[in-house]
């Protein structure tokens, strides 16, 4: 890279020192050739002045002859036929062709003043000629000089532009070779700085350069790094919770299959004699066959919503008639724990699946009485604000401690292991609720106090209009 900036360094000031040295010669040439026009027609009018035109003229012109051979020029006076009637040149006047189709000559007969420039076969080289109308007299008075314009200047020149060219180059291959070197010494420090990661990407450490463009590409490639840092980290967290979650998984699993087999194997050994009993283990071998069905169920409830896979059936669901429902199907369970149950809906509803809302309200308040005391309460209450559904669901059971409360919507996580597998369900109520909250883009919050109580609040936006 360093050498391709330095080549077109190079090459950008070659360019730009060509076109200005052609442009100089250019307008030097036009600046010169207008001067020499000017200081032309200034010795012409001062000639117009001084001859009389009354007199022999070719005396005149004698007279002018040698100042003019001295300069090099040549003065022609010319009759408005075109005839030459004198001239400062070694051929006589007479002998000369006529000048009416000279291009100055017809410049001056209609404007007054003309020039031109063009190869003399007389003279054998390149002439610049310059002719006015003479103020005193019917005469065209015509002046011819040598012309080259800046060529002859060239070789005297030439020496001073090869130096300056030099000079130029050498000053611009110095420029290019710092430039060149600000541009890539950065970049091999930010790649140098990036091989020496090894895996922590937390350690790139970059300095300001000059080039605001640099310094985008290093704070860009630092925001990768912690981006990647940060990815890595979540895909080792989900390792770790997946790890865990089959390892909880299992251990669910294993306990009720071990019971199953335990019961049966005593069935068939046939050692057991009392139908009485045998009638009690084949309940028990049911009992934990649906808790089983029931693990299974929540566990890919929350793979289908981690996922997102299954297709979501939605409806405009009454919240108010389904929390009646839930709160019947509870209400054995709230009879066993002596727990009251108060319901507070507004008459709304929501654009979901009803299943999903059912496993919602479902698990809150179930673990609102599971989790209480004798002759609890637990409030339900529904509102509608600023286009969110309000769930409040509260108890003044044995509440939970601190420490616990970041971790209560873990699966399988459980406060008290001993009192929860008493109280049976499948340790991922809370679980589910959560990522159902998540599914509709809404919120979840929770306060408890110990001995005074739970408050779960969920807030999920509505969807189209309000039933």
């Amino acid at each position: 890279m360093r050498r391709v900036i330095f080549a077109k360094f190079i090459q950008i000031i070659l360019v730009v020192l060509v076109l200005s040295s052609s442009i100089f010669y250019i307008a030097s040439s036009s600046a010169l050739l207008k001067n020499s026009r000017k200081d032309m027609l200034y010795t012409l009018r001062a000639m117009d002045k001084i001859l009389d035109y009354s007199g022999d003229l070719t005396g005149e012109v004698e007279k002018l002859e040698q100042p003019l051979n001295e300069n090099h020029s040549r003065f022609t006076m010319i009759r408005m036929d075109g005839s030459v009637a004198a001239d400062t040149g070694d051929v006589p006047a007479s002998s000369l062709d006529n000048h009416l189709n000279r291009e100055e000559v017809k410049e001056a007969l209609a404007e007054g003043v003309g020039t031109s420039r063009r190869y003399s076969e007389t003279l054998k080289e390149n002439m610049l000629y310059v002719a006015v109308r003479s103020k005193y007299s019917d005469y065209i008075l015509r002046m011819a000089i040598p012309y080259t314009g800046m060529k002859e200047y060239l070789m005297l020149l030439l020496p001073a532009v090869w130096l300056s060219f030099l000079v130029a180059i050498m000053y611009s291959a110095f420029s290019a070779d710092s430039f060149a070197e600000s541009i890539t010494k950065p970049l091999k420090e930010i790649s140098q700085e990036m091989l020496k990661v090894n895996g922590d990407y937390t350690d790139l450490s970059f300095e300001t350069y000059q080039y605001p463009e640099i310094n985008i590409i290093a704070e860009t490639t630092t925001e990768m790094s912690r981006n990647v840092k940060e990815y890595l980290n979540q895909i080792e967290l989900e390792k770790q919770i997946r790890q865990e979650f089959f390892s909880n998984a299992s251990h669910e699993l294993k306990t009720p299959i071990t019971s199953v087999q335990g019961y049966a194997e005593l069935l068939e050994s046939g050692i057991i004699q009392d139908e009485g009993q045998k009638k009690d283990f084949v309940k028990r071998i049911k009992k934990e066959a649906a808790n089983m069905n029931n693990l299974i169920n929540d566990i890919l409830m929350i793979s289908r919503l981690e996922t997102k896979e299954a297709e979501v059936v939605k409806s405009d669901v009454r919240l108010s008639i389904l929390l009646d429902d839930i709160i019947e199907s509870i209400k054995p369970l709230a009879a066993s724990h002596e727990v009251m149950i108060h319901m507070d809906c507004k008459p709304l509803c929501i654009y979901a699946n009803g299943q999903q809302m059912k496993e919602l309200f479902g698990n809150l308040i179930s673990n609102a009485v599971k989790y209480n005391k004798p002759g609890g309460q637990v409030w339900v209450k529904v509102t509608e604000e600023d286009r969110n559904v309000i769930i409040q669901v509260k108890d003044n059971g044995m509440g939970i401690p601190k420490e616990a409360l970041g971790r209560i919507f873990e699966r399988f996580y459980r406060v008290d292991k001993g009192r929860s597998k008493k109280q049976g369900g499948t340790g991922l109520g809370l679980s589910i609720v959560k990522h159902i909250v998540n599914f509709y883009h809404g919120t979840i919050t929770v306060r408890s106090e110990l001995d005074a109580g739970t408050e779960f609040t969920v807030k999920i936006p509505i969807q189209g209009k309000v039933c």
